[in-house]
């Protein structure tokens, strides 16, 4: 007999069902945002430049997840998070709808103890201004841009 738990096994967050995930704008407090490119085994957007962000785990607080995917993204831990506001993405990847709800945070870190620690995702990391943004941006950072501004995280 094929029980509920046997049926959802090969689901895909964001594809299958919802996804939820926590993005973060890890900033020096000076107005500089780190930016990251993502890599050739990153889930999609490849090549494209983007904050940092990951799924949250079955009964993870969310500032939690925040701090677990800089230490596993970044080899840092943040000085300080804080939450910003939640939204949704609605994009295609492969041909296949998918939906995220994101739920956005500030994690301010000290810049000189940032590395990348998953090369595989990522293929380099930056620091930028308001003023000299990376190019090619992921589709979805123009929603960030205005909250980034907005609290001055990003100047």
């Amino acid at each position: 007999m094929i029980t509920p738990a046997d049926q959802i096994v090969d689901w895909r967050r964001g594809v299958d069902y919802i996804g939820v995930t926590v993005c973060f704008l890890v900033h020096d407090g000076k107005g500089n945002v780190l930016f990251q490119k993502r890599g050739q085994q990153a889930r999609d957007e490849r090549g494209k430049w983007d904050i940092g962000g990951g799924a949250v785990e079955f009964g993870e607080e969310l500032t939690d997840a925040v701090r677990r995917e800089i230490k596993e993204e970044l080899c840092t831990e943040p000085l300080e998070v804080r939450f910003l506001t939640a939204g949704e993405a609605h994009r295609t990847n492969d041909g296949k709808p998918t939906h995220w709800v994101y739920l956005l945070h500030a994690a301010l870190v000290d810049p000189s103890s940032v590395k990348i620690g998953e090369p595989h995702k990522i293929e380099a990391i930056g620091w930028y201004g308001a003023d000299s943004l990376p190019e090619p941006m992921h589709s979805q950072f123009h929603k960030i841009v205005d909250i980034a501004k907005a609290e001055r995280i990003l100047l």
